[in-house]
């Protein structure tokens, strides 16, 4: 009982606090328009519909690793903490690969006239799809994914 007569007292006491709503208008064109008799303290409170939309940005989950401007046309950076090279073939297109040689697991140090270079024994990869161009590297890079997100390369 005391309660209940509490929750009355505090449901008073919240409704005294709060600004009453006023009724809104909206024409055929969707406009909203506060009524003329409202106080000018008096907030105007438009249902959802006649609410402008925001869109939110995509939570994307992942590690950022570069801006894409970091990133050369017809080259690439490679991250050896994060293992993973990220080259751009041709403006726009981003694509991602293990940086571990598929030799003896050595660590990809340098990018050069389209190719992907191991420093231990001299395998080569294309940087367009991670293909062997010279060996003794056996297979191709792994592609790693990727996603650019409001201008970043994001690994994910």
């Amino acid at each position: 009982m005391l309660l209940g007569a509490g929750l009355v007292g505090l449901g008073g006491a919240l409704a005294g606090c709060s600004t009453a709503a006023v009724p809104y208008d909206a024409d055929e064109a969707g406009a909203v328009e506060q009524p003329a008799e409202a106080a000018p303290s008096a907030m105007v409170m438009p249902s959802a519909s006649a609410m402008p939309t925001r869109t939110r940005r995509a939570e994307v989950t992942g590690t950022v690793l570069a801006n894409v401007r970091e990133i050369p046309v017809g080259g690439g950076k490679i991250f050896a903490a994060e293992r993973v090279v990220v080259t751009q073939p041709a403006r726009g297109t981003y694509r991602a690969f293990s940086a571990v040689c598929t030799h003896v697991g050595c660590i990809l140090n340098q990018i050069s006239d389209g190719t992907i270079n191991c420093p231990c024994h001299g395998s080569e990869f294309k940087i367009t799809n991670g293909a062997v161009v010279t060996g003794p590297a056996p297979r191709p890079l792994p592609r790693k994914q990727i996603k650019i997100v409001d201008g970043k390369v994001v690994l994910l």
